[in-house]
């Protein structure tokens, strides 16, 4: 596997309309000796009218529709459960693809936005230790069309109820930047203007620290937001609970967190997960602060989500206070998140393959 990309084993026929960008698209209606006109409209079907059937395309003519149904799919994924949160306001679908694996996508609603939180990856290669996706180990990488699909599948769900998709996050299942194309090309999907057209700064990547990639990622030129999952601030504990910082450490992620902002004018975020007598003690908010000293960056924190595999539990009112005073003493910018959907296992750090509420086999 390399450090920038892991594997992809997805099978490649009949043809899935996601997979292609426009390019590809106009390639392949080309070689069917179709009008350039033709691409466009298929394209808005896809991203603009999300389209789940070629019969809906009306504006094109029955002999394209009947090859395209009998050389492509469009690929939109089965959704095999759903359950939703007591409040209402979060909901977690268990999303079949075309091989039978699985993955989980939660939409999260808000006053003034609809989230959704997609997966790159079947399983984790990481293992952070308090993740539940990365204790269930590593499958394959989505495809750009399967990381998309997951967006159109709860855009489609809020059109029907009146409401539009205005946020997405790539902080589901598996690590982006070990996906990277897949993850950017389903990106750059999402935010094209003559499709789906999501403002770029309404997306947002996390990653664990893949240094190579957020190197690259500097370099794309868009204005999404980086989020980086943290949570420690010591390499000696950081080793432990993220173990992808036993290749890059803090000092290799932090010069490649200082490159991207002087490359895009991008805050960094920065994700915490507090976790009770482990990462949630003054000395650590302290050595963090030093971290993200120069740094424009703000830190997001969250008591931690319950997963199986892990005994860890979330800090206490009294440590997070204690760890946010010495931020406030500091001057560091932040943010105490609300937990969403915890008691459906949709919290981060929760997402896993279930089927109400049971862990599938695999």
């Amino acid at each position: 596997m390399s450090s920038m990309q892991s594997p992809t084993s997805i099978p490649q026929s009949p043809t899935r309309l996601y997979d292609l960008d426009l390019p590809t698209l106009q390639s392949l209606l080309a070689g069917w000796g179709e009008p350039a006109y033709r691409v466009r409209q298929l394209w808005e079907w896809l991203y603009v009218h999300l389209a789940t059937d070629f019969d809906q395309m009306t504006n094109l003519p029955k002999p394209l529709r009947e090859q395209l149904a009998a050389e492509t799919i469009i690929g939109v994924p089965q959704m095999v459960d759903t359950v939703r949160s007591a409040d209402g306001e979060t909901r977690k679908d268990l999303l079949r693809l075309e091989d039978g694996e699985t993955v989980e996508a939660v939409l999260m609603r808000y006053r003034r936005r609809c989230t959704a939180c997609i997966s790159t990856q079947v399983g984790c290669p990481i293992g952070c230790v308090f993740c539940a996706t990365g204790q269930m180990g590593f499958r394959r990488s989505l495809s750009a069309g399967e990381i998309v699909a997951q967006a159109l599948h709860f855009a489609r769900i809020l059109r029907a109820e009146g409401e539009r998709l205005t946020n997405v996050v790539l902080m589901g299942m598996g690590e982006p930047l070990l996906n990277y194309d897949a993850s950017l090309s389903a990106i750059r999907r999402l935010i094209d203007p003559r499709g789906f057209n999501l403002g770029q700064r309404r997306i947002t990547l996390s990653t664990v620290g893949v240094v190579p990639g957020i190197e690259r990622l500097a370099g794309e030129g868009l204005q999404i937001t980086l989020a980086i999952s943290l949570h420690a601030a010591t390499d000696r504990l950081r080793d432990q609970l993220v173990p992808l910082n036993r290749r890059y450490g803090l000092d290799a992620l932090f010069e490649a967190c200082h490159h991207y902002v002087k490359r895009t004018g991008r805050r960094v975020s920065f994700e915490w997960a507090l976790i009770e007598g482990v990462n949630d003690s003054p000395m650590q908010a302290k050595a963090l602060a030093a971290r993200l000293a120069g740094l424009l960056a703000h830190v997001n924190l969250i008591p931690l989500n319950p997963t199986p595999g892990y005994a860890g539990r979330p800090s206490p009112h009294a440590a997070l206070t204690a760890f946010t005073a010495e931020l406030e003493r500091h001057r560091v910018p932040y943010t105490v998140r609300l937990r969403r959907g915890v008691d459906i296992q949709a919290g981060c750090g929760q997402l896993r393959q279930h089927s109400a509420g049971q862990e599938e086999a695999t």
